[in-house]
């Protein structure tokens, strides 16, 4: 007598993972985004909810303290005019964080759409609006901005306009080479013998295959954008009093540093620089990831 073994087979579980997981898998792997990520959400987190946990008020002056080295009470000192700087710092990532992304978004649908038009249809096309673009880079940031002052006045909306028109055309280039390798590929073909027209098949057929690159040169420019609006409103250009943005502060403050007061300047440079490492460690992951 013999007996028949049975085996039962259990269904593999395991799914193949779509391109979205699979990036975003790689990116809870990568040390270089986690800490840069983290850099971020930190300061964020400072913009949202700053306010309800600095222990003072950062717009409040008190004379009688002016210049008062670091200690328990103030644990960053305070400025020429009395005012916490470990309050103004937490408190002035908020200007600095809404301004920089909503320009490197602006950037970006500009850039972005720029790229496609003259990737696509080349010829004159290219050849015009590149040269018009290659221009526009040609000025100083500096130079638009104080521009832009004189034609719209200074606000956070001028400073938007300023950077994010200045970024686009670097966008505009890296999109744009990425459309016309995209341009030669079957897909395109087959879209223009179905007739479609050219704002579907650069927005829906093309558009969708440059993402990768797209993201890259975005989260790059965002830390451009956080120093460029560090940089104008140390100018003037930029955010103005009485914020207590950054730049701005590190303005009113620079010369402290010759009568010994460097308390006054090095804690607001050295926030604008680990927001910069935090988005440049960022992108470098997501580099890697969309390279993997």
């Amino acid at each position: 007598m013999s007996t028949i073994q049975t085996t039962s087979s259990t269904p593999d579980d395991t799914r193949p993972r779509g391109p979205l997981a699979e990036v975003f898998f790689s990116l809870l792997r990568s040390r270089t985004f986690l800490v840069g990520f983290s850099i971020v959400l930190f300061w964020v987190a400072c913009a949202l909810f700053g306010e309800h946990f600095a222990p003072y008020d950062p717009l409040a002056d008190d004379i009688i303290n002016a210049l008062a080295p670091p200690s328990s009470e103030h644990w960053f000192g305070t400025d020429q005019i009395g005012r916490d700087v470990f309050s103004r710092v937490i408190v002035g990532s908020r200007d600095i964080l809404t301004v920089a992304p909503l320009a490197t978004l602006l950037a970006t649908v500009a850039g972005t759409a720029l790229g496609l038009v003259t990737g696509y249809f080349r010829g004159l096309v290219d050849d015009v609006v590149s040269r018009i673009l290659e221009a526009f880079m040609a000025i100083p940031v500096v130079i638009v901005a104080l521009l832009a002052i004189v034609a719209l006045g200074t606000s956070k909306t001028t400073v938007i306009v300023v950077i994010g028109l200045s970024f686009a055309p670097i966008i505009a280039r890296t999109v744009r080479s990425a459309v016309l390798a995209e341009r030669e590929l079957d897909y395109v073909a087959a879209a223009q013998l179905r007739h479609e027209s050219a704002l579907h098949t650069m927005f829906v057929e093309i558009l969708p295959n440059v993402i990768p690159p797209i993201l890259v040169e975005t989260t790059v420019r965002l830390g451009y954008a956080i120093f460029a609006v560090a940089t104008l409103s140390f100018m003037g250009f930029g955010i103005q009093p009485p914020s207590p943005d950054w730049g701005l502060s590190i303005s009113n403050n620079y010369g402290m540093i010759g009568g010994g007061f460097w308390w006054t300047v090095l804690f607001d440079a050295l926030a604008i620089a680990s927001l910069v490492i935090g988005v440049n460690l960022a992108a470098d992951g997501v580099h890697g990831a969309l390279n993997d």
